[in-house]
């Protein structure tokens, strides 16, 4: 089982390219959040294996994914097998540490993990990467699905292969404790004149966040995974002045309707 979250479909793209390799389900957890559960259960025998593929947001696991780790409950006997792909646009920073501490706390012991480098698409504070260094880190990471592949494939434990940078404790307490509290608000975000009321936007927000009323409302629910501005066939979704001379990213591996109408 690959529980996965996805914002432009990198962690969709990684997701699914393990779950069909290993013969897993994908299972995404923004579906399984919005039943809206004390807890979510799940029967799992020993040795199976368990993933979690994740987006890095500001050094952290997105809130979302720790959320539906706390509630996270297995039936079946024996030890599971747990591995994570943290997807990252540089370094990881401590996100895996602050994922095997909620896994902890759910009595689940983290088996191996990885980061997974790909194209920067937080655009907030960023700009996306030349197509060149897009293309680079997509081959680059098709090597680093195939260390994952084997490692899960042979339950091997003690694998932790993350690229976690410089002064990762301090990104991620300092930095991601402040995106978590302050950080996922919607206020800056807006639709200018190019709008055209498709509904694409409030049709792809995993959240269900967006309601289109001629142009898109953001409700007080945000992950900032900047979907709706990356999908935005017109670029009229920005997020305050910084966003409208840079550019967009969606994974060229993943069609919209696909993912889309699988979470």
């Amino acid at each position: 089982m690959v529980f996965y979250f996805s914002g432009t479909g990198n962690s969709y793209y990684i997701a699914g390219k393990l779950a069909e390799r290993l013969g897993d389900r994908l299972v995404p957890i923004a579906r399984e959040m919005d039943r809206r559960q004390n807890e979510y259960r799940y029967e799992i025998n020993a040795g199976e294996a368990v993933g979690f593929v994740f987006p890095v947001y500001a050094w952290m696991p997105p809130k979302i994914v720790t959320d539906f780790i706390d509630r996270l409950r297995f039936s079946g006997s024996g030890k599971k097998y747990i591995f994570a792909a943290a997807v990252c646009g540089d370094d990881a920073g401590n996100a895996i540490d602050v994922l095997a501490k909620h896994l902890r706390n759910s009595g689940l012991q983290l088996d191996c993990c990885f980061s997974v480098i790909m194209p920067n698409n937080y655009v907030v504070l960023f700009d996306v990467d030349s197509k060149e260094t897009e293309k680079n880190k997509l081959e680059a990471a098709e090597k680093t699905i195939d260390r994952i592949t084997e490692a899960v494939s042979g339950r091997k434990s003690g694998i932790f292969e993350v690229r976690k940078g410089a002064f990762p404790g301090l990104k991620t307490k300092l930095i991601g404790t402040m995106f978590n509290k302050y950080g996922t608000g919607t206020g800056d975000f807006f639709a200018n004149e190019k709008c055209t009321g498709c509904r694409i936007c409030e049709k792809i927000c995993s959240l269900g966040n967006i309601t289109v009323k001629g142009k898109p409302e953001w409700g007080s629910s945000c992950a900032k995974c900047l979907a709706c501005l990356h999908y935005c066939p017109v670029r009229a979704i920005q997020h305050g002045k910084g966003t409208v001379k840079k550019g967009r990213y969606v994974n060229p591996n993943v069609k919209m309707e696909e993912m889309f109408l699988r979470q």
